[in-house]
């Protein structure tokens, strides 16, 4: 049985980077494969860095903890079996290792050289071959030459331990994962969303991954740069900012956080949320339109950064503007100054038909693979312009489809994401990815498969999944996996990415409430960065809408709930077809409730739009009759979203990861799931038990009567 964890319990985890006693015994070495022995040195005497040294020492650590090996870490050649590290980019004998992040590796019967390109590509060598040996399950190498580099770089990456916290071990995880950038969230110098962090330290340590760091700036903009007191103003933040962290090195730019008061007549030139006595402006907020003067702000921001650090990337991200008319979007491309990045989401802003109606994804949705029509206009247009492009992938492993999971385990799915990016380097020169929001990155399968596919390689592996399932899983039944796998990657395709839903019931899964009259919402953490939770407690569709892009909730409420329930069969089938394998090992019953808890959040979105329908039938009703069969659907649904959530306790209980996001802390855990279910409680007993001792006064009304 497994064990019940306390609240954070997962990041032990995390802290634990290498699997223990991951060796199989009982393999013995192919003809073809060489042995690492005790005794085998790891020889970097003429690759001796800080990233070198660190990656060696992890080497070290892996083979002791994983294959139980002891193997020695020098500056010299001590012994004839060893792995040899020299840097030389200029080596003749790279070819598809001559890039940044480039590594060639010889294994023979001597011993392994790695041929590096630079000192990250050094570190990538030795990771690899902890990958090789993980798959093999045993110390084995396969004889021969592969020849590696990176195929994006920066790939940006969020921290998924807390909030711009980057400790040794989870900078660790996200070096083995392939990714070269941390964003920190930055409101000042040293200051985050939850206080003081100190952002110099965090790069010192970071370096020594082969790790650079971004700002992701929420600094307030109250100035045009035509204003007087432009410059000294961004001089004292931008400015400053890197006066005092040189080792910064780029800074991510998003209208809904750095908005400035433009004067582009779309806009309200107001950089205020709030409209005037309360009622909105008709005119777009600065933050959600590509102002025609963002350039202009941009160079004064290149002025002011460039006095204390040279070629710092600047990356402005559309994400806010996405919906916009394309004309206006290209527009303010083709004048951006050259020297800046563009970042653009993948996926978003993209609308589909299905049954008849039309849907939009209003957010980071791994349902639609990508790219959208949003992101090739501006893929295109960047092209053209000579701009750098970078995209917002969410391939760390996970989107806003469930707001408080680690990653979403729909391999496939994230196949053609993989192979769509690809080809979106070779189209429109794609260069770098932001692979995660502020829920940020738990290492997993997905995002060892990104690490393969996000590789420009010569080494021909064959059905790597497999492989990396067989590393982590270790199932009796490989293709069962992969078959259950499969369904769990059909599913996703029927999530329909709207605001309300991700905002809503799948921000934090089953114990999301039921409202009826009184608009109660879970209590979060004083300590949570994301105070109001980023969500939205009373689900409710009908008040939103989608500035007339998308068909109206009112009809799409429909299509929703069919393929909604679509989704919640492929994901039963695949836990059945999972269910199935014998002698499952912590790891693939730990992969077996995560789905779990994925197909109990898709009830419960069910169970919220079947709980509104009702209730506008009890609002629409004709007679008292159909008022009270309207309370009776309302309160089945009821009961049966409590039996939901009692389902989901277990597996919250079992892993403390499940229910949490770093931005809000728990929401959905254990806690929360008992409150929701003593709530919905409270609402059948006393909400609808009181509309029906009240209806008793007019059992035989019928709305005829009043008129």
């Amino acid at each position: 049985m497994r064990k019940h964890e306390k609240e954070y319990e997962f990041k032990k985890k995390l802290i634990e980077v290498h699997k223990k006693n991951l060796r199989n015994t009982n393999l013995l070495p192919d003809d073809n494969e060489i042995e690492i022995k005790h005794g085998f040195a790891v020889d970097i005497s003429s690759a001796y860095t800080d990233v070198v040294f660190t990656a060696a020492k992890d080497f070290v650590d892996y083979m002791f903890i994983s294959m139980d090996i002891s193997v020695l870490l020098s500056k010299q050649k001590i012994c004839s079996e060893y792995i040899r590290v020299v840097i030389n980019p200029d080596d003749e004998t790279l070819d598809t290792a001559k890039g940044y992040m480039g590594y060639k590796l010889d294994v023979n019967d001597e011993g392994i050289i790695i041929t590096a390109y630079d000192e990250r590509g050094a570190a990538q060598a030795l990771y690899r071959l902890e990958d090789f040996m993980t798959m093999r399950r045993a110390p084995y190498l396969k004889k021969g030459i592969v020849q590696s580099r990176a195929m994006f770089s920066p790939r940006m990456i969020q921290t998924g331990y807390a909030e711009d916290q980057f400790p040794n071990w989870h900078l660790r995880d996200i070096a083995h994962a392939g990714m070269d950038t941390i964003l920190l969230n930055v409101r000042n110098i040293n200051k985050t969303h939850n206080g003081f962090v100190d952002f110099n330290e965090i790069i010192y340590r970071a370096e020594k991954y082969g790790i650079d760091v971004y700002a992701y700036s929420h600094y307030k903009s109250p100035f045009h740069p035509d204003d007087d007191g432009a410059e000294a103003y961004y001089e004292s933040t931008y400015g400053e900012l890197f006066s005092h962290c040189p080792g910064l090195k780029g800074v991510i730019l998003v209208g809904e956080s750095v908005a400035f008061p433009s004067h582009d007549p779309h806009t309200s030139g107001s950089t205020s949320r709030v409209g005037k006595d309360g009622i909105p402006s008709t005119q777009i907020h600065p933050g959600w339109w590509p102002c025609v003067d963002y350039p202009d702000w941009l160079r004064l921001l290149r002025k002011v950064i460039d006095k204390h650090k040279k070629n710092v990337d600047i990356v402005l991200w559309s994400y806010n503007w996405g919906w916009a008319p394309t004309e206006d979007r290209i527009k303010l491309i083709e004048n951006l100054p050259k020297d800046v990045s563009l970042l653009v989401t993948y996926e978003m802003c993209e609308p589909y038909e299905v049954n008849g109606v039309t849907e939009y994804s209003s957010d980071y949705t791994l349902s639609l693979s990508g790219p959208g029509k949003y992101f090739v206009s501006e893929a295109e247009a960047a092209k053209k312009a000579g701009i750098r492009l970078y995209a917002m992938t969410n391939t760390g492993g996970l989107t806003w489809d469930f707001g408080s999971i680690p990653y979403e385990p729909f391999p496939m799915q994230w196949q053609k994401r993989y192979d769509s990016l690809s080809q979106c380097k070779e189209q429109y020169g794609l260069r770098g990815l932001m692979e995660s929001h502020h829920y940020g990155f738990y290492p997993s399968f997905i995002s060892e498969l990104a690490k393969w596919n996000f590789t420009i390689t010569d080494c021909k592996e064959n059905d790597i999944l497999s492989k990396i399932l067989d590393g982590i899983f270790v199932p009796r039944d490989t293709l069962k996996l992969k078959e259950a796998l499969s369904l769990w990657s059909d599913a996703i395709t029927f999530y329909d990415a709207t605001n309300p839903d991700q905002y809503g019931p799948f921000r934090i899964g089953p114990s999301y409430p039921l409202i009826f009259m009184r608009k109660i919402a879970p209590i979060v953490a004083d300590y949570a960065e994301a105070k109001s939770g980023n969500l939205v407690p009373t689900y409710d569709p009908f008040t939103w809408y989608e500035k007339g892009l998308s068909s109206i909730p009112q009809i799409t409420i429909h299509s929703e709930l069919k393929r909604l329930g679509e989704m919640e069969t492929l994901m039963q089938k695949g836990i059945e077809l999972m269910e199935e394998i014998e002698d499952r090992s912590d790891e693939l019953e730990e992969l077996l409730d995560l789905g779990r808890y994925i197909r109990l959040s898709v009830i419960t979105a069910i169970n919220c739009k079947k709980f509104l329908l009702a209730k506008t039938n009890l609002n629409s009703s004709q007679s008292a009759k159909q008022m009270l069969d309207a309370l009776n659907e309302m309160e089945k649904i009821a009961f049966d979203e409590i039996e939901n959530a009692k389902k989901a306790l277990p597996l919250v209980q079992t892993n403390s990861r499940l229910g949490w996001e770093p931005s809000m802390e728990y929401l959905g855990g254990e806690r929360h799931i008992n409150w929701k279910i003593r709530q919905v409680e409270f609402m059948i007993e006393v909400e609808i038990g009181d509309f029906k001792k009240g209806l008793k006064h007019n059992r035989n009304f019928t709305r005829e009567e009043l008129f």
